[in-house]
């Protein structure tokens, strides 16, 4: 028998997420897709490539987050203004202009910036999220070994997932 904890942290393992999917593409347009989906799922998703697409500048292996905006160019466009790491598929988070830290994105130092965070929390961070998957919620945060409500309240303004 599966005991209730384990039953809401397996539910929120598989949680949809969405994603905006444009250009040269067959079908563009929004979808549900499960959290581990990758650009090459979405395309599928949306009908595959149009005969245009430019599909050699595209990175089918990389991870798609929730909101995210994937444009898959067209071989006549001019890609000269997309900055470097963005070529083929333009990924884009939600629209902010938050300065608050991604507990799903960060990197050990952009942790270590938050209040209370040193190197080993950062590290202990980063493994919760390698072994459960994406924060679901900053409140999560508290699961992670050495996160107590003290660090988690002088912190919790400073975070986002």
């Amino acid at each position: 028998m599966m005991s209730e904890t384990s039953q809401t942290e397996i539910s929120s393992e598989l949680l949809p997420i969405y994603a905006d999917i444009k250009g040269a593409v067959v079908r563009p347009g929004m979808y549900q897709i499960p959290q581990n989906a990758r650009v090459l799922d979405l395309v599928n998703m949306a009908g595959g490539f149009t005969a245009e697409a430019a599909q050699n500048q595209v990175n089918f292996s990389q991870m798609v987050e929730d909101q995210m905006v994937i444009y898959v160019p067209t071989s006549a466009e001019d890609l000269s203004e997309w900055q470097e790491g963005q070529l083929g598929v333009r990924a884009e988070g939600p629209a902010t202009t938050s300065t608050k830290v991604n507990l799903n994105k960060a990197d050990s130092s952009e942790l270590q910036q938050l209040n209370g965070i040193g190197e080993k929390k950062a590290a202990a961070i980063i493994a919760y999220r390698q072994e459960n998957g994406s924060f679901n919620s900053v409140e999560e945060l508290k699961k992670v070994s050495g996160i107590g409500d003290k660090i988690f309240d002088n912190l919790k303004d400073e975070i986002e997932v």
